[in-house]
């Protein structure tokens, strides 16, 4: 078996001892066509906070950091391999090519010996080949997050990291006790969105970047998000964890805010990217007129970017949650339905080159199942789900987590009903959907 193949099913049974929390973070992908200079992969891949990376193949080396005879100090990771690729010859695809090319790579470290901690932290948009051997056909991508360390002591650590909390269980404390790997989007060659649904973005970038560096072979200059050689502050996590951290048994508690960052910035112009999330309306009945209010949430770059909701006159400026790219704003208007909202996102201020993007959202109501619950002894469903619509009612549906129809829940206020008789088994799951537009999702309970 391909490495990169065991190494993802060594993550699988890794991870089913840690309880991995994250958040993907990756907007798009180059769709093609793929040129051999790039060895056939992708060109770039552009995160959630705008910016575009391409895959780093640059000579370019570190005026921070000097190289020594045959150990050039690269912007990019690229990795000599004896036989497979030659750092010193031009990169040539397949005769002269990395058998592993980054567009993305953090990396940080915490070593304590007086504690018997060794920690090594690394996360990446890797290029690789499926057979290893740079092969055209073989091209692979994955998201990845390492984490490997020397414990002292049996028991519970949790390490928290710019892409997420893991929680790993020790049995047998001493070197790498802990090793997990996990490698997001290997698919069928040459497809490259599978990486988007990994646990890695938006990027991580250095607090005191961009660097402009000189391309020797092209004569260009080129910015990077940080420098491999050094280890500095880095921003970027979309949880606003910007640090590595372990937490363990007899109080320990370590953390490192230095990473070592390569990623090559790309002069390919790309929109403002904007995730939509929800866009909800509730009201209820006030003294002289109903009293509402809309709710929209979306995901786009941080500041110095702006969100607006341009539909909206005048425009309703939207707020941002501590550099994470998730935005929110709520207006008091009473919609007229069926509406919608159109949102505005500009990131032109961080990235001059990008362009606005503008989404709609149709706007629904809300609506939260309270209860889900199946006798066994009985065989009754009882479901109890409100609407946020409380002066104008919508009909509530249920269905099975298959689709089948289920009913239409009674009441006539916000708050609706539904009791019926299922067999032979009860649903794992119900959907009660607004005839509005809202719906929600929730396990059914199983009571005897």
């Amino acid at each position: 078996m391909h490495p990169l193949l065991s190494k993802t099913a060594i993550a699988l049974v890794v991870t089913a001892q840690a309880l991995g929390v994250a958040e993907a973070a990756l907007f798009a992908v180059d769709p093609g066509p793929y040129l051999p200079a790039n060895g056939s992969f992708a060109a770039w891949y552009q995160d959630t906070h705008g910016r575009t990376l391409d895959l780093c193949l640059s000579k370019a080396v570190s005026s921070r950091v000097p190289g020594a005879p045959g150990a050039p100090t690269y912007m990019c990771n690229l990795l000599p391999a004896p036989g497979v690729f030659d750092d010193a010859q031009p990169v040539v695809f397949p005769t002269n090519f990395p058998d592993e090319a980054f567009w993305f790579t953090a990396d940080a470290t915490i070593v304590d010996a007086a504690r018997g901690i060794d920690l090594s932290f690394g996360t990446a948009i890797e290029a690789a080949f499926a057979a290893e051997e740079p092969v055209e056909g073989d091209q692979i991508s994955f998201a990845r997050v390492r984490i490997r360390i020397d414990v002292p002591t049996a028991g519970t650590y949790v390490v928290t990291h710019p892409y997420g909390v893991d929680v790993f269980d020790v049995p047998v404390p001493g070197r790498r006790a802990i090793n997990m790997t996990r490698d997001i989007g290997i698919g069928v060659p040459k497809t490259y969105d599978g990486a988007l649904r990994g646990d890695v973005g938006p990027f991580l970038r250095s607090a005191n970047g961009p660097y402009t560096e000189t391309n020797p072979v092209t004569g260009a200059a080129e910015q990077f998000i940080g420098d491999p050689n050094i280890e500095e502050a880095v921003t970027g996590s979309p949880f606003n964890t910007n640090f590595v951290r372990i937490e363990g048994p007899n109080g320990l508690d370590l953390r490192t805010t230095l990473f070592a960052i390569s990623g090559k910035l790309s002069t390919v112009v790309r929109p403002t990217p904007m995730i939509t999330q929800r866009s909800t309306y509730s009201r209820k009945a006030g003294e002289s007129a109903p009293v509402a209010q809309q709710d929209i949430f979306v995901m786009a770059p941080p500041p110095p970017a702006t969100a607006v909701v341009s539909s909206s006159r005048p425009l309703l400026n939207m707020s941002e949650a501590n550099t994470t790219g998730n935005w929110y704003a709520q207006s008091a208007l009473n919609p007229s339905l069926p509406s919608s909202v159109q949102v505005t996102a500009d990131n032109s201020l961080a990235i001059p080159t990008s362009t606005p993007t503008t989404l709609s959202m149709t706007l629904t109501d809300l609506v939260v199942i309270q209860r889900a619950e199946y006798s066994l002894s009985s065989g009754q469903l009882t479901l109890v789900a409100s609407t946020s619509d409380e002066t104008s009612p919508p009909v509530l549906t249920a269905t099975s987590a298959s689709g089948a129809a289920i009913g239409a829940l009674s009441g006539e206020g916000a708050v609706k009903t539904l009791a019926t008789g299922i067999s032979p088994i009860p649903p794992s799951r119900v959907r009660v959907t607004s005839s509005n537009g809202g719906s929600d999702t929730e396990e059914v309970v199983i009571v005897q």
